[in-house]
């Protein structure tokens, strides 16, 4: 016969996962633990922390993957359901928000690189192409992050009209433009060329500058500036 799950709530103070962050400190706990805070509760089956490892189990134990994972897929597990799959979701959310936003707030962007680990963070994560836009001022401080369009898991359109309209709306000096490649390939295509060409004249026309145009994948990012096509 199966031994009785012991709730947390019947769990030594020390275990338990709420009290153990306030006396010990978050970074003490492991990932199962903090999602099972989350989650606050589990079911006939596991606990709430049980239900944490469960959902490691699923994104193969790497942080990586849980972030992938779509709230349905989180769902999917027996206990969890749409509602604790939002919490999940959402808290992933915000510490890619989070992680993304240091860089932009601390300084200006002033390389590839600065603007490669920004946009990592936003759209590593994606399973399909998006093409998003910043807009910065004239201290090369992006007032605004817009994704432009979203295509499937091989591509996606970008309209030169629709880019430039909103970096006169942004009152945008200067424009970075980059797109996601799922697979994670990073070498442009033919298209990819010949659209950067395009909005870099176009934009000229306006008195926008296009300072790069960036690929990012989960492998790395490729700089249109920096291989020298700007």
């Amino acid at each position: 016969m199966m031994a009785e799950k012991k709730a947390i709530r019947d769990w030594s103070k020390e275990d338990r996962p709420r009290e153990k962050l306030l006396r010990m400190g978050v970074e003490q706990l492991s990932t199962s633990e903090l999602i099972g805070i989350l989650l606050q509760s589990g079911n006939r089956e596991k606990t709430a922390v049980g239900l944490g490892m469960e959902l490691m189990e699923l994104a193969k134990q790497n942080l990586h993957e849980l972030g992938r994972l779509t709230p349905q897929e989180i769902a999917g597990l027996k206990g969890i359901g749409n509602a604790k799959a939002a919490l999940i979701s959402a808290a992933l959310e915000l510490g890619r928000r989070r992680h993304a936003s240091l860089p932009l707030d601390k300084k200006q962007v002033t390389c590839s690189a600065d603007i490669a680990r920004y946009l990592q963070v936003r759209l590593q994560d994606l399973r399909h192409e998006v093409f998003a836009v910043l807009f910065l001022n004239r201290a090369n401080r992006i007032n605004h992050f817009e994704i432009v369009s979203e295509g499937g898991i091989t591509g996606t359109v970008a309209d030169p009209r629709i880019i430039l309209k909103k970096a006169l709306q942004q009152n945008a000096v200067s424009i970075i433009v980059c797109h996601n490649h799922p697979s994670g390939n990073l070498r442009p295509s033919r298209a990819d060329e010949l659209l950067t060409q395009k909005l870099k004249e176009a934009a000229m026309l306006l008195d926008i500058t296009m300072l790069d145009h960036i690929i990012v994948s989960d492998q790395g990012y490729y700089s249109f500036a920096d291989e020298g096509f700007m």
